[in-house]
């Protein structure tokens, strides 16, 4: 009879994922046991799930408590013979590349009025934010706190507005990018002229995009390209000063907390999204 090998590193990890997906846990999850590349490529073809339009988005596992009562056998959200379920209000917070989900968690009490969704391309990340976000609803299931944060793997690059209608979001948080140092890579920059007309569109006039990052060249591209947008207008220092959601953006995400260990610098900058002028 042959020992049984050892179970190795990937499988000690898988097997503690697994577990760790028990209804009703309210253990945090691990980091360790997620491990991924500290970026993806946007440009690669990820197998991902994607709604062809936002009205065909059912989000009520995401946000269970927030589903909205039955409308009867006519109901208007039915597509083609399809239903699809509704929240009772929409998403208007978005944390693209939300990492580990530090500013997630953080602005759910912040924030309670509004749905927050965090949206991050690497598989495990997404996973270990997810279960973290389990592990929480259910360690506050007396209180109902952070059953307005959810978290979905997207590449927000190519589906931005399959997920958001026009106007639908009020806040869009950019939180240490991947700085793509080479020029070559510069058009995987999450921000760029053609991705801000993709989140000008996603935003309601007088939203706010909230830009963050340790690399003072990356934050001189990313004024710029916002500054250079007609749809923007930078706040004043003022401004950012007194918004608590910068406030809690400059010490709650997980890049923030090593830069501060670090003793980096943080270089902030928000865009107010402006109306749109009248058609001629």
């Amino acid at each position: 009879m042959t020992d049984q090998l050892p179970p190795t590193k990937r499988q000690k990890r898988e097997d503690y994922r697994k577990a760790h997906k028990v209804d009703g846990s309210a253990e945090l999850p691990k980091k360790k046991f997620y491990r991924q590349r500290a970026h993806a490529n946007p440009f690669s073809d990820h197998q991902l799930t994607y709604p062809a339009s936002p009205e065909l988005m059912d989000w009520t596992a995401y946000y269970p408590a927030y589903i909205a009562p039955d409308t009867g056998p006519e109901d208007p959200n039915d597509h083609h013979g399809k239903r699809i379920k509704q929240l009772s209000r929409d998403i208007t917070v978005a944390d693209i590349g939300c990492g580990f989900g530090g500013l997630l968690v953080a602005l759910a009490p912040i924030l309670p009025d509004e749905l927050l969704l965090g949206m991050e391309i690497r598989t495990q990340v997404t996973e270990f934010v997810q279960d973290r976000i389990k592990a929480l609803r259910n360690q506050n299931a007396d209180s109902g706190l952070y059953q307005n944060i959810a978290c979905l793997r997207a590449n927000t690059m190519k589906f931005l507005p399959n997920f958001f209608k026009k106007g639908q979001l009020s806040k869009i948080f950019l939180c240490f990018p991947d700085p793509h140092f080479k020029a070559r890579k510069h058009k995987a920059r999450i921000v760029s002229l053609t991705l801000n007309s993709e989140y000008a569109f996603a935003m309601k006039p007088g939203g706010i995009v909230y830009t963050i990052t340790d690399v003072e060249d990356l934050h001189k591209w990313m004024v710029k390209h916002l500054e250079d947008h007609p749809g923007f207008d930078r706040l004043s220092k003022e401004e950012e000063a007194g918004d608590e959601c910068v406030k809690t953006m400059m010490v709650e995400t997980e890049e923030g907390k090593k830069v501060e260990r670090n003793k980096g610098e943080k270089f902030v900058a928000c865009f107010r999204r402006l109306e749109d002028p009248p058609w001629p």
